[in-house]
């Protein structure tokens, strides 16, 4: 509308020249293809159709031809249908205009669209049908529908044909619009028994180049007349069922044919009622013939059926067949098991072979179907034998054993041999009755107890397990202690063995020194007939206490050790001799002077704390009394330790006088302690400043060696005890004398000093030690490890060179 007002208004304002150039172009010309040279046509220039801004005008929303302003030619813009651009209308152009600006100009063109053949002619409907009886008569019309094709002229629809021709021709009539009626005459009667059915093509065609052509399908139905009779395609049919068949299953489909068709061909077929119980057993289908199972078949009741089927047409007309219906033989029967007879129980030693069971059975199925075979779980140990037709026997099949299994579920599974197969299964269940064949075993090859000696009697020391694998009376144990001595002495003297629990008890208090260890054995029994038994050694290891009390066996008091006034430090005084029958560190013995006053600075004497040596600890001098009496303590390591003294009496002399016993009996008295006492308080006191000092020491002292102690005593390694050079322990342990020992001090002219050895074997100057001496010995105990006999003395030997 805007590109109308303003060419209307230029129209009015500037000089229009008018022209005007006509084309015919084919249809379908694909794009870009040329249509004129409007520059030549026009007498323009080129240039002028750039500098007048050339441009097509239509009108229309599709342009289908457009200008080429460096060629000056009309092109093809848009692919042109005739059809779809005119329709029927003939002949078919374009028009349309060129405008030119400056001075504006207008130029009309027109294009005639000529038709080409790209339109077959075509049908409505691709087929059309009729029904036609076949007592139709000759020179009936049917009314066919006409083609249809877009192209005019020569490329219009032309001619019709026929095919085939042998019953129908075609028929042309002009109508008033110039087209033709088609119509289709029948020329020869139809026969419905001969062709019930005819198929025609009716084929339309144009008179382009190439020719095109489209077709029809015509379907002519011919309806038949009542003139033929039902008949049976045989006169016999056989149909199988398997016996198992579900109800609704087809048997057989019978068939009665009939040359007539619709209601003159609509047949009936029925079982003859001759025998009522077909009728219960199978249905047929009035209009199919279909027979279908109505009941339920069963081979082994009837093995085949006959029936009489009918058929009846509208007319009355029938003819009738037989069916024989033969019944197949299905597995369907499971092997049916009677357990005649069996035994619940066995006992375990039965031989192989003996019968447990036997049982019947049977199958009702025929041939594979009926056959049968039994077998059994293979994990147990019995076997099934066949004695007669359709009768076993379970058997045993080799040792049976309680104590693997006490009872027995045998499933035994029949299987007929029909496919697929079928089985039944009957489980029986057999206990074993237990034999005493199994001995009580421990739980352990042998047991190992400790307990500490002075224990309380009746204490539980261990407890012995043994099981038995049998059961019941067979698989009660009881607990004997085997007859058997230690040192002489029955185990029964010892301990003792609850029967039922298995406890072992201690009898008595156990004593360390006297034993170590006890070695006995265990008897279990069941209570089976005969009793089966078993043993176990049972070790019992008895543990040391610090039950005693170290025992001074050197110095014997009123003894007395001289010393000479010219001897040095160091100076082997004597041997404090002490022994402890308890073991372990409950025998490690250690020694020390026991001083009255802890400032006693100028002592003259000191022990050894393993080897119990007692040595000068400086050189003699003047003021040192002549007479010494010192104690010295035994101390065990045991916890709590125990302790013994022992005084040993010194004189300090020249020479080496014999000092009378009686002597220092008489001499050493306790007066002369308390002067002694009191010059020490009196010294102390001059003193003090040196108390402090020695004070300070011996506490320091003090604290060292309990720290020793207790780092020896919480140790679990062994503890080597120090001993001084030149002294010599064959037995390993410092300070103790667990055997005879004998005593030597030797001595020569002029020496400061003498070496003290042991000796087990005593040789001369044989001085017995009287046990019940108070003085220095508290206890003695007499053991058969520790001394060589019982009733022996403890003898030292002193010998002086």
């Amino acid at each position: 509308m805007r590109r109308q007002v303003l060419l209307f208004f230029s129209a009015l304002c500037l000089r229009c020249v008018l022209g005007q150039v006509s084309y015919s172009i084919p249809e379908e010309m694909s794009e870009g293809s040329a249509v004129g040279n409007v520059v030549h046509d026009l007498g323009l220039e080129l240039k002028r159709l750039k500098s007048g801004k050339a441009r097509v005008y239509t009108g229309r929303s599709v342009e289908y031809v457009g200008m080429n302003k460096e060629r000056g030619v009309l092109v093809v813009r848009e692919r042109i249908d005739r059809e779809a651009l005119c329709g029927e209308t003939s002949p078919c152009a374009l028009h349309f205009q060129i405008i030119l600006e400056n001075p504006m100009e207008l130029f009309r063109v027109t294009v005639e669209i000529t038709d080409i053949n790209d339109n077959a002619p075509s049908f409505a409907n691709a087929e059309k049908r009729f029904e036609i009886s076949e007592s139709t008569v000759i020179g009936s019309k049917f009314i066919l529908e006409k083609a249809i094709d877009l192209d005019i002229g020569t490329n219009g629809l032309q001619q019709y044909t026929l095919t085939p021709a042998d019953n129908f021709a075609l028929k042309f009539e002009n109508e008033a619009d110039g087209s033709k009626k088609v119509e289709m005459v029948l020329q020869k009667p139809l026969d419905r028994e001969k062709q019930d059915y005819i198929r025609l093509l009716l084929t339309a065609m144009d008179g382009g180049e190439p020719q095109l052509s489209g077709t029809m399908q015509i379907f002519v139905n011919v309806l038949d007349a009542n003139d033929n009779a039902p008949t049976f395609a045989t006169r016999i049919y056989r149909a199988k069922i398997p016996e198992n068949a579900p109800k609704g299953t087809s048997v057989t489909t019978v068939s009665a044919s009939d040359r007539d068709i619709g209601a003159n061909g609509d047949l009936s077929y029925l079982i003859s009622p001759s025998k009522r119980l077909l009728s219960d057993i199978f249905h047929i289908n009035p209009q199919s013939g279909v027979i279908t199972l109505a009941g339920e078949l069963d081979f082994e009741k009837a093995t085949s059926y006959q029936m009489d089927v009918e058929v009846v047409d509208k007319g009355g007309l029938s003819d009738s067949t037989k069916v024989v219906v033969d019944v197949i033989d299905m597995n369907d029967n499971r092997p049916h098991i009677n357990v005649v007879s069996k035994s619940d129980r066995i006992i375990e030693d039965s031989p192989p072979n003996t019968v447990i069971a036997m049982l019947s059975v049977s199958d009702p199925d025929s041939e594979n179907n009926g056959k049968v075979e039994c077998v059994k779980d293979d994990n147990t140990p019995f076997k099934i034998q066949t004695s007669l037709n359709g009768f076993y026997s379970l058997v045993t099949d080799g040792d049976l054993d309680r104590e693997r299994s006490a009872e027995y579920n045998i499933s035994v599974t029949c299987c007929d041999e029909g496919v697929a197969s079928l089985s039944s299964s009957v489980t029986l269940t057999l206990r074993i009755s237990d034999v005493n064949d199994n001995a009580p075993v421990f739980e352990r090859s042998s047991y190992e107890a400790s307990v500490v000696e002075n224990n309380t009697p009746g204490l539980s020391v261990v407890t012995l397990r043994a099981r038995d694998a049998d059961w019941g009376r067979n698989a009660r144990v009881s607990y004997i202690l085997e007859d058997s001595s230690v040192n002489g002495v029955p185990a029964s003297s010892f301990v003792s063995v609850n029967a039922q629990s298995g406890v072992v008890s201690a009898v008595r208090s156990f004593d360390y020194e006297r034993m170590k260890r006890l070695d006995f054995a265990v008897r279990a029994q069941d209570g089976g007939s005969p009793p089966l038994c078993g043993n176990v050694s049972v070790g019992i290891l008895i543990r040391d206490q610090n039950d005693n009390a170290p025992q001074v066996l050197y110095p014997v008091p009123p003894h007395a050790e001289t010393v000479p006034r010219s001897a040095d430090a160091g100076y082997l005084v004597t041997k404090v001799v002490a022994v402890d029958v308890d073991s372990g560190q409950n025998a490690w013995l250690s020694y020390k002077v026991q001083h009255k006053f802890a400032t006693d600075r100028g002592a003259l004497f000191e022990v050894g704390l393993h080897n119990g040596e007692m040595r000068t600890v400086r050189r003699v001098t003047d003021k040192d009394a002549v007479k010494q009496r010192l104690t010295v303590v035994v101390e065990d390591n045991g916890r709590p330790s125990r302790s013994a003294t022992v005084a040993v009496n010194v004189a300090l002399a020249d020479g080496f006088p014999e000092v009378p016993r009686s002597e220092f009996a008489d001499d050493f008295s306790e007066d002369d302690d308390d002067r002694l006492t009191f010059y020490l308080v009196s010294a102390l006191a001059a003193v003090s400043f040196l108390f402090v000092a020695c004070s300070l020491l011996i506490v320091s002292l003090k604290v060292y060696r309990w720290r020793r102690s207790r780092v020896l005593y919480r140790s679990d390694l062994p503890v080597i005890p120090y001993y001084p050079p030149r002294y010599c322990d064959t037995l390993g342990t410092a300070g103790t004398l667990p055997h005879v020992y004998s005593y030597e001090a030797c001595a020569t002219a002029g020496s400061a000093k003498s070496d003290c050895k042991l000796d087990r074997a005593a040789g001369r100057n044989v001085l017995l030690v009287d046990p019940s001496s108070t003085g220095t010995v508290h206890k003695l105990r007499r053991e058969e490890n520790i001394l060589d006999e019982l009733d022996s003395p403890l003898e030292v030997s002193l010998t002086y060179f």
